[in-house]
């Protein structure tokens, strides 16, 4: 028997194809690298970064970074992301150890990281070029960073998971994983690296719904202003009222007063108190508001 000839990869793309044609088949494609030497941004090219964290835990007063990944990327102004270069990872040693579940869901035990460290310098030069940081989950991300390094204080941040309408793709899930099968693709989830390089994919793609790229989408989403509303003091069994509306509850005084609120557009600040004083209260009540941006969302200045 004469030896067997390894398939190409074009060859493997046209057997996909054909089982997809075929209606009785869904091919998920591994994510791959392709990262290239990123020009220089300009009045037209901007660039990008989107960043993932692995931690000790949640709370980011107390809970350490162990590994911090950013994948720098460029875009147009209107929203396309046009190349992907380099990525950076650092590994970083915890004044304690690891949490054994730490450890089995990221795969990163305290062999790993013992002696290393993470140069705050290094990292602020990696990010300053960047005009945009993009996180999944950029609430917990930002937090971490800010403490780890200044400069993203001063950036301009994204959500990949909030500021995307995927439930508009009839995708319900929001874990990156989840939307990533989705979207047909595939990846090793849960190492930094991996995951920033994931988002930006997923973020290219076009969208099903004709809504041009998630990339596109995210990026007008962070353009825009937005009024954070605090309803302090409501009435406890209004509730349900709130919380239907889009209401959420802060528990966390470090984000702001432990009470509902609520992210409206700047046109509809108004309307959004006018409800509130005649629906909730049922009386004139001054309220907190405060008007947020990219420099601010997801940070703990909100």
């Amino acid at each position: 028997m004469g030896r067997e000839v390894p398939l190409t990869d074009d060859d493997l793309e046209a057997q996909a194809q054909r089982l997809e044609a075929s209606g009785q088949y869904r091919v998920l494609r591994r994510i791959k690298p392709n990262f290239v030497e990123l020009e220089a941004p300009t009045r037209s090219l901007r660039r990008g970064l989107y960043v993932d964290v692995e931690t000790t835990g949640l709370d980011p007063i107390k809970d350490e970074i162990i590994e911090l990944a950013m994948v720098p990327f460029t875009y147009s102004l209107d929203g396309e992301i046009l190349a992907v270069g380099h990525p950076y990872q650092g590994l970083r040693e915890p004044s304690q150890p690891i949490p054994e579940e730490i450890t089995q869901l990221t795969g990163i035990d305290d062999a790993m990281v013992a002696g290393r460290s993470i140069d705050a310098n290094e990292v602020a030069n990696f990010v300053a070029p960047c005009a945009l940081v993009v996180a999944h989950n950029a609430a917990f991300d930002r937090r971490f960073l800010e403490r780890l390094c200044e400069t993203f204080t001063t950036k301009a941040w994204a959500c990949s998971m909030s500021q995307v309408d995927w439930a508009r793709e009839d995708i319900q899930g929001l874990r990156l994983s989840h939307i990533a099968t989705a979207l047909g693709l595939f990846y090793d989830a849960h190492r930094a690296a991996d995951d920033c390089l994931a988002g930006v994919e997923v973020l290219r793609r076009p969208l099903a719904s004709g809504a041009g790229s998630g990339f596109a989408q995210l990026l007008n989403a962070a353009r825009q202003a937005t009024w954070r509303i605090w309803a302090e003091n409501s009435p406890f069994e209004l509730k349900d009222v709130l919380k239907a509306r889009g209401y959420r509850w802060n528990a966390d005084l470090s984000l702001g007063p432990k009470c509902w609120h609520i992210d409206v557009a700047e046109d509809q600040k108004d309307a959004e108190l006018t409800f509130l004083k005649s629906e909730i209260y049922q009386r004139e009540v001054e309220l907190r508001t405060k008007r947020v941006d990219a420099y601010d969302r997801f940070s703990e200045r909100v």
